[in-house]
């Protein structure tokens, strides 16, 4: 979770015996900054290559906030915004599918409309999907048509979580949010409609994990469409 500008982990992933030399490549000078490091007790060495990024750049810059477990999506982003100081919040996945170098746009856009939300969409300009199968791109396309003809959200991509937020935005919307999983996603953006929080897209490339196993089976397929109903029910 990155907050009032960008920070990334450049080059080898995490792993169990990380690399002598880690380095943060900022794609930009000039903004204030802290990286929020969210791990649920992950097997893949993820604090300790965080823990030489605190010795190397500070604790004021580098903040790692493990769990002792997995323990939800929703929780880990309340649990961030514990930590996080400024006035927004620009939360991704440090598994590499969500490039760094789009947050500087992601920033330009928020200054461009004074958005209350920026969201990363796969489905816009020249946004796009990188290292899925037919199938998994067919399974993406078809539920992002029938969440645009249910729940008519204002977005053109809903199940994506590359986002910038404003930092008061962010707490309002998890108060209001109660889904898990993929749908979680979503229900922050309808959310946001609801209470008339705006937002704007900025087209992105999402890369399927290039570290670890992405796993879309037949229980995430259910638990997605049923609750996609319950928001086009109660929303």
């Amino acid at each position: 979770l990155a907050q009032r500008g960008p920070g990334t982990l450049r080059d080898s992933p995490p792993s169990a015996a990380p690399p002598a030399h880690w380095e943060i490549n900022f794609p930009f000078s000039g903004i204030d900054f802290e990286i929020v490091i969210i791990d649920d007790g992950s097997p893949d060495g993820t604090q300790e290559v965080a823990q030489q990024l605190e010795k190397i750049y500070g604790s004021d810059k580098i903040l790692l906030r493990p769990r002792a477990k997995k323990l939800g999506l929703g929780t880990a982003y309340i649990h961030g915004m514990k930590y996080a100081t400024g006035d927004f919040i620009v939360i991704m996945d440090a598994d590499l599918s969500h490039h760094p170098k789009f947050i500087p746009e992601f920033i330009r856009k928020q200054k461009e409309g004074n958005f209350d939300i920026v969201s990363g969409t796969r489905y816009k300009g020249n946004g796009g999907v990188y290292g899925w199968d037919l199938k998994r791109k067919l399974i993406s396309r078809g539920a992002n048509f029938l969440t645009q003809v249910l729940l008519r959200p204002g977005a053109s991509d809903l199940t994506g979580s590359f986002r910038l937020y404003r930092k008061e935005v962010l707490q309002k919307l998890m108060e209001k949010c109660v889904s898990k999983g993929y749908v979680f996603q979503m229900e922050m953006i309808v959310r946001a409609r609801q209470l008339g929080f705006t937002v704007g897209e900025v087209p992105i490339s999402f890369v399927d994990r290039v570290y670890g196993e992405s796993k879309l089976g037949g229980n995430e397929i259910v638990s997605f469409l049923k609750g996609l109903l319950t928001l086009f029910a109660t929303t």
